[in-house]
């Protein structure tokens, strides 16, 4: 290998004067990659699945028909469990009861593992 040439050696003396502290020996050491960060959000929020709320939304209006698409929206999907808000109490009580037939649906167009339950919200 070359020796530094004076000027050089120079310049690394001042600058190292000048800023107090040496060069580090690799300027990558302390960075991280934001996937890893991104991955663990995500799992936090229950998301990890891949699971989009449009792909819900789409596929909620062909599952539940027209009359109960009108009268409910699903919210969110965390964890594996559906939130819907539905409109009316009596819908309410009609959804809790074909909520077997619901899953089925759902787990048939989406995947068996994906949503593992649905709760109803009066909104």
């Amino acid at each position: 290998m070359k020796k530094p040439s004076l000027a050089r050696r120079i310049r690394e003396e001042i600058l190292l004067e000048w800023r107090g502290i040496e060069e580090p020996t690799d300027l990558n050491a302390g960075i991280h990659l934001a996937e890893k960060f991104v991955t663990a959000i995500l799992r936090a929020a229950g998301a990890e699945d891949g699971l989009h709320e449009d792909q819900v939304r789409e596929t909620w209006k062909d599952l539940a028909g027209d009359f109960i698409a009108c009268h409910t929206e699903p919210l969110s999907v965390k964890g594996g469990v559906l939130i819907l808000r539905v409109t009316q109490p009596a819908l309410r009580f009609q959804l809790e009861q074909m909520k077997p037939m619901l899953l089925t649906r759902i787990r048939i167009q989406l995947g068996e593992d994906r949503i593992k339950s649905i709760k109803f919200q009066l909104g």
